[in-house]
């Protein structure tokens, strides 16, 4: 695919009135510092007719100026902690062609075709990047890049959202709720959890990494649709010995049965441990309640762990029920333990976020990791030609890191993105609807 690029810009927040200073800065939460400091890519798709480049950048500026800090930089108070400088310096916006169809081009299968169609993530000084890449068809692909220290994925989709208002004109409701200082420390602290080895590790903690034969260019990424009868079934089958009146959730219920598929994918041995680590918004689960309006990222992170034998010896339920709990017990308890060791014993004792060695990392084996994108409604991105039908990950090959989305049939049914090495993804496919 040969994708011309026609320009490339800063775009900046467009104002009504007199716009802000520009000499103001944002700290940084506890739970922006913990997270994955990386851009991440998003792919959308759009059928003609599509609005014209002009209206989709007024649109952005728009949105731009209600959302401030995608439009700064980062940088460091001067106490040396990270913040956001809200200076307006602007994001990047790319307008690039292909003289042939979308169909005819691209197939939306997980490779590295995808990344042509949105800026390089590395080096980038910018929060956000836009490329708006045009078809022979009247066909539109939009790649959006976003910084994760200033966003996690619920806030973004909903600057997304807000962003496609704008260009179609219409008044930016609700608003996005800016205050990143809310989370301040009790009087006494409690640490109620263990957070070393979980949320942050020591400055010299050196990782070890399984010793295996296969690299990262072994890596590929298979998409597996799993449609609303078979969700059913596995949900019924993963909640038919819970001992509760409450079957366990859609998400629990095909995480635990990816987790058993991969893992017998794999070959493990049966005597290692595997676990999944599931992201977990705290929105809802700190009491008070924060805004779902709230701009920043608020996502700690839930590990269920199993021995090899006991995951694929035991039937479904019992995956599920771990899972389940693990993430019961990211709750306000645990949420407040980690503001609380975050904001004193971090500097203290000089520990780093584990994030920062995990992005990286590019072989999760044994592991995965589960990022759910099922509650976002990043379908509801509409320029004014109507939402997307293709929306999805770029290409990232990072092997055992999974990404669930809501199909665009809007049935119910959901589409997995798996990365394994490829004789365990040959193994997968195979297996991957077996409800044995």
């Amino acid at each position: 695919m040969k994708v011309k690029i026609g320009s490339s810009k800063l775009v900046k927040p467009f104002y009504e009135g007199n716009p802000p200073l520009t000499t103001n800065y944002m700290p940084l939460s506890v739970f922006d510092k913990v997270t994955y400091d990386q851009h991440v890519a998003v792919i959308y798709a759009y059928r003609p007719p599509t609005p014209p480049n002009a209206m989709i950048e007024l649109g952005l500026r728009k949105a731009l100026a209600v959302y401030r800090e995608w439009a700064g930089r980062l940088g460091k108070d001067s106490s040396g902690e990270p913040i956001i400088l809200l200076n307006d310096e602007g994001v990047r916006f790319v307008e690039a062609s292909v003289d042939r169809a979308l169909d005819e081009t691209v197939t939306f299968r997980p490779s590295a075709s995808l990344l042509s169609l949105h800026p390089n993530l590395e080096g980038v000084v910018e929060l956000v990047q836009v490329q708006v890449t045009r078809f022979s068809c009247s066909s539109m692909v939009v790649g959006f890049t976003a910084h994760h220290l200033v966003a996690d994925g619920h806030a973004t989709s909903n600057f997304l959202v807000a962003w496609g208002k704008a260009s179609r004109g219409l008044q930016i409701i609700p608003v996005p709720f800016h205050d990143r200082t809310i989370f301040s420390p009790r009087n006494p602290p409690k640490f109620n959890f263990e957070h070393r080895g979980v949320e942050y590790i020591a400055k010299n903690f050196k990782k070890v990494y399984p010793l295996i034969d296969n690299s990262v260019e072994d890596i590929v990424a298979h998409k597996v649709h799993y449609n609303a009868e078979f969700l059913s079934k596995l949900k019924a089958r993963a909640s038919a010995m819970n001992g509760t009146n409450k079957p366990f959730s859609t998400f629990e219920s095909l995480v635990a049965h990816l987790w058993r598929a991969i893992t017998k994918a794999r070959g493990l041995n049966g005597l290692e441990t595997t676990q999944v680590r599931v992201s977990v918004d705290g929105r809802a689960r700190l009491n008070p309640r924060v805004p779902n309006e709230y701009f920043g990222n608020l996502v700690l992170w839930a590990f269920a762990k199993a021995k090899v034998d006991d995951l694929l010896r035991e039937p479904l339920p019992y995956a599920a029920k771990l899972l389940h709990e693990a993430v019961m017990n990211v709750n306000d308890k645990y949420f407040k333990s980690f503001i609380d060791f975050a904001n004193h014993k971090v500097r203290q004792e000089d520990l780093v976020p584990n994030a920062v060695a995990d992005t990286k990392e590019s072989i999760l084996w044994p592991n995965l990791e589960v990022d759910s994108w099922l509650r976002f409604p990043f379908y509801d991105l509409d320029f004014g030609g109507g939402g997307p039908y293709i929306f999805m990950p770029s290409f990232s090959p990072t092997e055992g890191m999974i990404f669930l989305l809501p199909s665009f049939v809007g049935d119910g049914s959901i589409d997995v993105f798996v990365p394994l090495f490829r004789e365990n993804s040959t193994t997968f496919k195979q297996i991957c609807y077996s409800l044995d």
